[in-house]
């Protein structure tokens, strides 16, 4: 039987995702996940996610899939798998899907959030929740340097150096900034996203944000199509993966409304 699940995490006590070789040192996403699964379903077992998101990046809406033999029904694995998770893990549904549902491969688009405090003073509550920029932004013209990102392109001035992706061509579907009182909010969703991409668009957004660039280099640093003309790798703290969008058919959940600060 395979089940998908959707599920939300705070990052920044995690190495990301990804589960390492050395799990006993490094702590991961992924196998912690594994292992409250596995005590339910009792038995060893592997999980898929949607989007591999990087050390210090949240979750509002992550999904994954996994194969077992055991039946449960859908409260049993929510609250199995709940009491197994650190406290910064949490399993939100679970449902079983037929065997042509892959968390990956038949994810239509995904959405990522990313949020900006701009004020003069470092957060203390929200640290490590939310990325700090002292310097005035303007979020109108972030939004006009947005707008030139949407559509396909190759991405190779927004994907990180070490990115192992086969190509550097994505296709944004929407990216809106907006504010609300101190917050910035970045909102992208696309078909899928290269290594460090949506840390690097904001970075780029930031830079025209607070004037040290104009509206119209964000056109010219896609058009260069090398990291080094860039700009900045925001930081990780404020990026939230805030929805995974698939086929009707697979009867899933609707996607979760993400973090939103004012």
């Amino acid at each position: 039987m395979r089940i998908a699940a959707g599920i939300e995490y705070d990052g920044s006590g995690f190495r990301g995702w990804q589960a390492q070789s050395d799990w006993t040192a490094v702590r991961t996403v992924q196998a912690a996940v594994e292992a409250a699964i596995s005590r339910v379903a009792d038995h060893p077992l592997e999980v898929v996610c949607a989007g591999r998101t990087d050390a210090g990046v949240h979750a509002a809406a992550q999904v994954i899939h996994f194969d077992t033999q055991a039946v449960r029904t859908e409260r049993s694995w929510v609250l199995g798998v709940n009491s197994h998770l650190p406290p910064d893990v949490s399993l939100l549904w679970a449902r079983p899907v037929d065997e042509g549902f892959h968390a990956r491969f038949a994810a239509q688009s995904r959405s990522y959030r990313y949020v900006i405090l701009n004020r003069g003073v470092r957060p203390a509550i929200l640290a490590r929740r939310v990325s700090w920029f002292r310097h005035s932004l303007d979020a109108q013209r972030m939004q006009a340097g947005a707008v030139h990102l949407l559509g396909e392109h190759d991405f190779s001035s927004f994907r990180a150096v070490a990115c192992q992706a086969r190509h550097p061509v994505r296709t944004i579907h929407e990216i809106t900034v907006t504010r609300e009182g101190e917050f910035v909010h970045i909102d992208v969703t696309a078909n899928a996203f290269l290594h460090h991409m949506v840390r690097n668009i904001a970075g780029v957004l930031m830079a025209v944000g607070c004037g040290d660039r104009e509206p119209g280099w964000v056109q010219k640093v896609l058009g260069h199509r090398d990291r080094t003309q860039g700009g900045v790798t925001a930081p990780p703290d404020g990026l939230y993966l805030a929805g995974v969008r698939y086929e009707a058919r697979f009867g899933l959940p609707g996607e979760a409304v993400p973090p939103r600060f004012c």
